[in-house]
């Protein structure tokens, strides 16, 4: 197992990640499926006195756990977690001292160079699910018909949030160009999120649905071609509880139901 080192940073006298954090700890977990959390150290700039900055930086460490939880990543039950205030070489960029320090080790993975035959099944559907993901959007609804569901890939959102990242944001134009460019077409979004096992809860895939038909009502299409639906974890891709990150990804997902072309 080889061991790293990541960092999430903190706003002045706050326990919750920088904006910029929380995407770069998404982006964190997706690359590392396999990890396993084995210590956390939590910091603080100079302001206030020792005893304040160690409980504020318990708590920025609690925030982390209960994160990397709520993503199920795996963490060590011997987990070392150490909470030094300001009691450490500090920077005199106080920013940089604002944070959680999370080591992690990674298995050691050996490359199957002949998979078992019975293997090779599933390494042809993911080459195409590959191939698919790659097609743009005017492509796959160009191929579309009547009462298909065309899946975009990696429109991403804040952790528990209905808020999109900017990354993501491309694929909304583009998505939008392809209505300007085809004014008979009706879509019907759905929204699906991961992790949660109760049917009952769709509040959040309802949300994000919205936000993506408000953005095109926005820019000046009209509303009487859009609908949307949240199925909540309803439809996974995966059963839930997911593997893996990989399997998460997948479930939290945004569909565009063609309703006429």
């Amino acid at each position: 197992m080889s061991q790293q080192k990541f960092q999430v940073f903190f706003d002045f006298n706050k326990d919750w990640p920088t904006i910029k954090s929380e995407a770069e700890i998404n982006g964190w977990i997706t690359a590392n499926p396999d990890i396993e959390v084995v210590r956390m150290i939590g910091y603080c700039d100079s302001v206030d006195n020792r005893e304040y900055n160690k409980d504020l930086a318990q708590r920025r460490i609690n925030t982390m756990l209960d994160w990397l939880r709520k993503q199920h990543v795996k963490i060590k039950d011997s987990i070392e977690l150490k909470a030094l205030g300001k009691d450490f070489k500090l920077s005199k960029n106080q920013n940089e001292n604002r944070k959680v320090e999370i080591f992690y080790a990674i298995p050691n993975r050996k490359e199957t160079l002949n998979p078992p035959k019975d293997e090779e099944e599933s390494f042809i559907k993911l080459d195409e699910r590959v191939a698919e993901e790659k097609a743009t959007l005017e492509q796959k609804f160009a191929k579309a018909k009547k009462g298909d569901l065309i899946r975009i890939n990696h429109i991403s959102f804040y952790f528990n949030s209905e808020k999109i990242m900017e990354q993501s944001k491309p694929l909304l134009e583009e998505l939008l160009q392809i209505m300007l460019d085809n004014p008979k077409l009706i879509i019907e979004i759905h929204g699906h999120i991961c992790c949660n096992p109760n049917p009952m809860d769709t509040k959040l895939s309802y949300r994000r649905a919205l936000v993506i038909l408000k953005y095109l009502t926005n820019h000046g299409i009209k509303v009487n071609r859009l609908s949307f639906k949240g199925f909540g974890s309803n439809d996974p891709i995966y059963k839930v509880p997911e593997r893996n990150e990989k399997e998460r990804a997948a479930n939290r997902r945004v569909e565009i139901l063609i309703v006429n072309k």
